[in-house]
């Protein structure tokens, strides 16, 4: 950020971006099964309305609802979504420029949103709450990732929900390892936009070094870390600046990553079929690059019946 009923228990899997059998698409259990890919956004008209796509390759993605969603207050810029287990979609939004809210909305269907309630951040001196991601462990319990400021620098934080109704929260964790190890390095300014996924029993944080502007990775054995980074500076060769990451898994095992190259007004894509070692070069979204702005893609295996 610039300054279901659930038919399957897979989709919170799939929501965490856990590989289940490289999605499986094709015959599976309960009939023929395919992949819809929504996106959600905020574009660089409107910060205040959520924009809402829809695609079956991941790749061209349809408008299925402009300003689908605007909350009674505040902006809504970084929108995060998935399906829970009650067969709704929940929206996790910055709400404010500068505070400490998270807004929180929901839907039956993509299209229609209710806004469900402001969750103020409790921690002292916080000054910004930048880019919820909704993130689901392999146990299914259901967490956010969300970037806190004191002024001086970012730091990704967890917090996991407490309740089904997730209107309570744990205590905020830092994500250990995805901040500068030394505080009073005023030239590093920290780690936002971190976005994680389990695979082969690590999991792997893509975020935004916010000093240099590049998207880098590291990894841990838990998800609230330590981390280590593994790949700095240019090492996919994204280029910089880049922000907004999205990562999800394809059909067939490979991994794409989605980010916002804000100073170029473009999207792009790029895709990973080594386990994130190396990736294709940079294209951009068709359609909607220059358009979108801080997508999240969230994929799910549906049955025939849903189609």
């Amino acid at each position: 950020m610039t300054s279901g009923r659930v038919c399957r228990r897979s989709v919170l899997t799939l929501a965490a971006g856990l590989p289940l059998a490289a999605l499986s698409v094709g015959r599976a259990a309960g009939g023929a099964t395919s992949v819809r890919y929504t996106m959600s956004a905020f574009t660089n008209s409107s910060e205040t309305d959520l924009y809402v796509y829809e695609s079956t390759d991941a790749t061209a993605f349809q408008l299925l609802r402009g300003s689908a969603y605007r909350p009674p207050s505040g902006v809504m810029r970084d929108p995060s979504i998935f399906r829970n287990v009650d067969g709704d979609y929940y929206l996790a939004y910055t709400a404010s420029g500068d505070g400490q809210i998270i807004g929180f909305a929901r839907s039956s269907d993509r299209v229609t949103w209710t806004h469900l309630f402001d969750f103020t951040v409790p921690m002292l001196g916080v000054e910004a709450c930048w880019a919820p991601e909704w993130f689901v462990d392999v146990d299914g319990r259901i967490s956010i990732i969300v970037s806190l400021t004191n002024g001086r620098r970012f730091t990704p934080y967890l917090m996991t929900a407490t309740d089904a109704s997730m209107r309570s929260w744990s205590v905020l964790t830092p994500m250990a390892g995805l901040a500068p190890p030394n505080p009073f390095d005023t030239a590093a300014i920290g780690y936002i936009d971190t976005t994680v996924v389990a695979h082969g029993g690590k999991y792997f944080a893509f975020t935004k070094n916010e000093t240099t502007k590049y998207i880098e990775l590291a990894v841990a054995l838990n998800a609230a870390g330590p981390y280590v980074f593994v790949a700095t500076g240019n090492w996919a060769g994204w280029g910089t600046p880049r922000e907004g990451q999205s990562l999800i898994q394809l059909p067939g095992g490979g991994w794409r990553i989605y980010f916002d190259a804000y100073t170029e007004d473009k999207y792009f894509y790029s895709d990973s079929h080594d386990g994130f070692r190396t990736w294709t070069a940079p294209r951009e979204l068709p359609g909607l690059s220059g358009t979108i702005r801080h997508v999240t893609v969230f994929p799910e295996n549906l049955p025939e019946s849903e189609t």
